[in-house]
């Protein structure tokens, strides 16, 4: 069973900045990775995605304040977020999607929480 392990989520003022990162227990260079957010009350929404041959996509709301980056060597996606607003608040989730199989997997989670 792959496991995905995401850690850098926080509480940061308005403004700041946060660094996501998530762990894969597969070589991760056949997957498609991304990020998701689900706040209280809303529906799961795909934050940004990084594809196996390096293409990003982000959702308008975070274009220019949030990258995400890969490192195969690593098994690991990143997501750096600057210039946080409290509506970025949400439990951030991270995401593998085979290339071929579209095999799916899912991590925990980790909690933004953007206050002052």
């Amino acid at each position: 069973q792959v496991q995905l392990v995401e850690s850098g989520g926080g509480l940061v003022q308005p403004g700041g900045s946060l660094r996501l990162s998530c762990t894969a227990s597969v070589p991760s260079n056949f997957y498609h990775m991304g990020w998701y957010r689900q706040a209280p009350g809303k529906q799961r929404e795909l934050v940004a995605s990084i594809d196996n041959t390096g293409i990003t996509r982000y959702v308008d709301s975070v274009r220019g304040r949030f990258t995400i980056s890969r490192d195969n060597a690593k098994n690991t996606v990143y997501l750096q977020m600057h210039s946080l607003k409290p509506e970025d608040t949400a439990l951030y989730i991270c995401n593998l999607d085979h290339f071929l199989t579209r095999a799916n997997f899912w991590g925990q989670g980790t909690p933004v929480t953007v206050s002052s």
